[in-house]
């Protein structure tokens, strides 16, 4: 069997990472461990052995939140680290190696995660997961290494309680897996004066998340963050059914090369119920149709972006008409500032239930969703970062928009009807025929 040297030299403790991580591993360790080095370099030895095994075109990845992230992070260390294998080749546009003949790394970003679908893999590095769409494991990468019994690493700081957080508390009592946690105060691979220099210069939170890898300190610049963590403190994001008297209010986010995300509520009383969660891309806004109607819920009002009414050229007709002619009698919302619509979204979220299950994905997106801060004005900037967070959350901005209540400080109690149309709330009911008296003789127009 042949035998190929790595130019490698790994650090006791990443020694102690090569020996024991499982099949698959939480890895959480502090700025300036070495988890990227020690990543690519696992990936490549095991790209190796799939090869001494007698395994054809082995294939992994590196996977960061954008392209542009793992290029700038790891694309040197990959080619340094592979350069003396035989048969080596990089390609610069595609951001691979080949060596061995065979043997392929990739690094890709998870920005575009059905982009990925449809390849096995031998093994992967996710880089700082908690920046990635929870989708990036569970509906691509999983089922990419199950034909050929791949495995997987999971590295980074954390980020707040999210999909990080619940596959690292997971991982103590799943069979194939294991964690581990490094903080700087503990490993001396960062001397204490930079240390108490590093913890000086930034925010008690910065630091103990960077350093300390604190699952506690807040993800910076969230917009919903501190809201959704209060709402999971008290109880509300749990198993939340579906109401059958209640009518289903849709929001949607349409995507034409991101995502369209749907939102499916329920209001009771002075609570919004987020009953479901949909979110697709590559499809046709048909294909999403057939799956409200699947839902079998009785529906009110689907929310709209404002720019659903622009004509395309191909067609000369809007998504909103297209939506239409299926059935869809879709509300375009105002066009307000964004700012104004996150304070929209912030005023209502404390009055919100999130199923559990069926929300997980919009649910992560709510807690992430944030801006970025600007180094060279030492602000934060003025929109929202856009990555995989924005879907889900813009379109619960439409609804906070959109779902204005008739007169301020009374709720409509909407009920649903037996006979009502499932996606044509003005047909086949006489309940929505006319003006309608709803509370303390208050009237409204059908929609």
């Amino acid at each position: 069997m042949a035998h190929f040297v790595i130019p490698y030299q790994p650090r006791p403790l990443q020694r102690k990472l090569h020996e024991q991580i499982a099949r698959f591993a939480m890895i959480v360790c502090h700025r300036r461990f070495g988890k990227t080095v020690f990543s690519i370099n696992d990936d490549i030895k095991n790209l190796i052995s799939c090869k001494q095994r007698g395994l054809r075109m082995p294939r992994g990845h590196y996977v960061a939140p954008l392209l542009k992230q793992a290029k700038k992070t790891a694309w040197d260390y990959v080619k340094l680290y592979t350069k003396d294998l035989p048969g080596y080749k990089a390609n610069e546009t595609d951001c691979r190696v080949d060596f061995l003949d065979d043997c392929r790394y990739t690094l890709i970003g998870a920005d575009n995660p059905d982009a990925e679908k449809g390849q096995y893999c031998d093994t992967v590095t996710f880089d700082e997961y908690a920046q990635m769409p929870p989708s990036m494991w569970t509906e691509v990468f999983r089922p990419m290494l199950s034909d050929r019994t791949g495995k997987g690493k999971f590295i980074g700081t954390p980020k707040g309680k999210n999909s990080f957080y619940t596959l690292y508390g997971e991982a103590e009592n799943k069979e194939g897996w294991n964690r581990f946690l490094f903080r700087a105060s503990e490993t001396g691979y960062v001397n204490a004066g930079e240390l108490a220099a590093a913890k000086n210069d930034m925010t008690e939170e910065e630091y103990a998340q960077e350093y300390e890898c604190s699952w506690e300190a807040a993800i910076r610049g969230a917009y919903y963050g501190k809201i959704m963590e209060k709402l999971t403190r008290e109880g509300k994001v749990h198993a939340v059914p579906h109401e059958s008297t209640l009518l289903v209010h849709t929001a949607w986010d349409l995507g034409i090369d991101d995502a369209t995300a749907i939102w499916f509520i329920q209001q009771a009383g002075r609570e919004y119920w987020a009953i479901n969660y949909h979110e697709g891309s590559g499809a046709g806004l048909d294909t999403y149709v057939q799956y409200l109607k699947e839902q079998g819920y009785t529906y009110g009002r689907h929310y709209l972006p404002h720019d659903v009414k622009v004509k395309e050229l191909s067609s000369g007709i809007s998504r909103l008409q297209f939506l239409q002619g299926l059935g869809v009698r879709g509300i375009a919302v105002p066009n307000i500032k964004v700012d104004d619509g996150i304070n929209a979204v912030r005023a209502i979220l404390p009055r919100f239930h999130f199923d559990k299950e069926k929300c997980a994905k919009g649910i992560e997106a709510l807690r992430q969703y944030r801006t970025d801060w600007d180094e060279r004005t030492q602000t934060f900037k003025k929109k929202p970062k856009h990555d995989w967070t924005s879907h889900g959350s813009d379109a619960l901005r439409y609804f906070a928009v959109g779902h204005s209540e008739e007169k301020e400080g009374q709720i409509i109690q909407r009920v649903a009807d037996q006979n009502y149309d499932v996606l044509n709330p003005m047909a086949g009911s006489s309940t929505y025929r006319g003006k309608q008296t709803i509370a303390e003789g208050t009237e409204w127009e059908p929609w």
